[in-house]
């Protein structure tokens, strides 16, 4: 394995009834508070409520923002900034999903810094110094409740950006399963289907020597595989909406892959597809990580690893084919779970044609070839591009 420092500050709270956590975290870092969150359904679910009631008892000064897109937008972000300076913001508190969680670590981060956050997203700038901030929970999905990363978009220069620094790990992260009860069946599915992903992004590696943390990589998936089916026939499952919410943490809190070099070829794909698109993340996800595996496949790339995917995780029969039909098999069987439980599989299913390919294909190579496993060109990625369509 590769020489590695692990670091992880985050202190994790976790379980039912967490959320009263809240009176004793938040006093370490201040009085003036701004609480971040989407949509409004945190409203509707009465978390919103008992937060604030909750900010209200140790007299804290609130301060709101509202509104964060699924795909949190860099307009957003410096909106947050702006109030930070403005309202001498202490301590953030980021209340949702995973897009939340990302655009809090970016208002956090630009409101220490004098000039558009889009200078440190896009890697302009190195920036070290964040407000502190704490997370509540409600998707299981990203991991970014306990990492430092965080992916924003640039919607008037169609750019979707992933960064991190050290500074945007949470300080804490509340994590309850009942706040993710109210999550809807096709979200759910997408919040599935990243968890795995990052999973898949980690194991994909050549880095040898790293037989524990492929299993440890394998049981997640495993995991997942298995309680996924059971959780879409009971949204509201106390036991697997716990089970799921855990798994999306351990996916990509750096415990699981220390060591490794991954690959991230499919989430930069997906970055460039959503930032002309603005659809579900995990829904591209979906789409194009079946094909990119084929692909490498098909180009010879990494065959063991492969093999070894389909036989312990997808449990392919070996007996009498080649290593190629095996690892094709469990690709295919990776399709199958995932169409299963309500996945997307072309880009068709979200009226994307080849009309912007060019332009997608442009988007995903930024920086130039990318690819840890699977080092991608232009070409390449045309080519993957076409066959999720």
């Amino acid at each position: 394995m590769e020489n590695f420092t692990f670091y992880n500050p985050t202190r994790l709270i976790f379980g039912r009834g967490q959320l009263e956590a809240l009176t004793t975290e938040v006093p370490k870092f201040g009085k003036n508070v701004l609480v971040v969150y989407g949509g409004g359904s945190i409203k509707k679910s009465g978390l919103y409520d008992h937060v604030m009631n909750l900010l209200k008892g140790i007299d804290a000064n609130v301060f709101e923002l509202g509104g964060v897109e699924p795909n949190p937008r860099l307009t957003t972000v410096n909106k947050g900034a702006d109030l930070c300076k403005r309202e001498n913001i202490d301590f953030l508190l980021a209340v949702g999903g995973g897009s939340v969680l990302d655009c809090t670590k970016a208002i956090a981060t630009a409101a220490k810094y004098d000039g558009d956050a889009w200078d440190f997203i896009s890697h302009q700038v190195e920036v070290s110094e964040a407000l502190p901030f704490g997370t509540v929970l409600t998707l299981a999905a990203t991991g970014s409740e306990m990492n430092c990363g965080s992916v924003i978009t640039n919607w008037e220069t169609q750019e979707k950006l992933g960064w991190g620094i050290e500074a945007a790990y949470p300080k804490f992260s509340i994590l309850d399963p009942v706040h993710t009860f109210t999550v809807p069946r096709e979200h759910t599915i997408y919040g599935m289907v990243d968890m795995m992903s990052h999973v898949f992004e980690n194991y994909f590696s050549h880095t040898t020597n790293t037989g524990l943390q492929e299993r440890m990589l394998e049981s997640i998936l495993l995991t997942v595989i298995e309680t996924a089916p059971k959780l879409l026939e009971n949204l509201e499952s106390y036991e697997h909406r716990e089970t799921i919410l855990y798994s999306g943490t351990m996916a990509l809190n750096g415990m699981t892959y220390m060591g490794m070099a991954g690959d991230w070829a499919s989430h930069r794909i997906e970055h460039a597809v959503s930032a002309i698109y603005d659809i579900p993340h995990g829904g591209g996800l979906a789409i194009i990580f079946p094909n990119l595996l084929k692909y490498a496949v098909e180009k010879g790339v990494g065959i063991s690893r492969f093999v070894q995917l389909a036989t312990r995780v997808f449990h392919v029969d070996p007996a009498g084919k080649s290593d190629t039909d095996i690892a094709l098999e469990g690709i295919e069987r990776l399709r199958a779970f995932w169409t299963s439980i309500g996945a997307p599989s072309r880009l068709a299913d979200y009226d994307i044609d080849d009309t912007n390919l060019d332009l997608m294909v442009e988007k995903s190579m930024f920086a130039g070839p990318f690819g840890g496993f699977h080092t991608l060109e232009h070409d390449n990625v045309k080519d993957i591009l076409k066959m999720c369509l």
